[in-house]
């Protein structure tokens, strides 16, 4: 996967926050090889950060995506029973989950 100029912003806001470069590469489907070439300037040049709300949460992709598959298995067997609400509620609080720093 290619890395753009904003995703370089990305990595330089989720640097700047002090994410680690493992993490950040997860997050883009890249190698810290290609962290460290956007980090040096090498790959992009200077690039602004992004601003901390653009950021995606902080912590490791697939610990993450773990977590929030099993909401969205309980959502789903909720909703196979016919619990809309408790459904609602699981994936609210994926979501809640999903955006935490960790």
């Amino acid at each position: 996967m290619a890395l753009t100029k904003n995703d370089a912003r990305l990595i330089v806001g989720m640097a700047a926050r002090g994410d680690k470069h493992h993490d950040m590469a997860a997050y883009f489907g890249e190698n810290q090889a290609r962290i460290a070439e956007v980090l040096s300037g090498e790959m992009f040049g200077h690039v602004e950060a992004a601003p901390a709300a653009e950021l995606p949460p902080k912590g490791a992709p697939g610990i993450k995506g773990r977590r929030v598959y099993a909401h969205l298995e309980k959502a789903l067997a909720a909703l196979d029973a016919g619990n809309i609400d408790e459904a609602k509620e699981t994936l609210a609080a994926g979501a809640k989950r999903w955006n935490l720093h960790e």
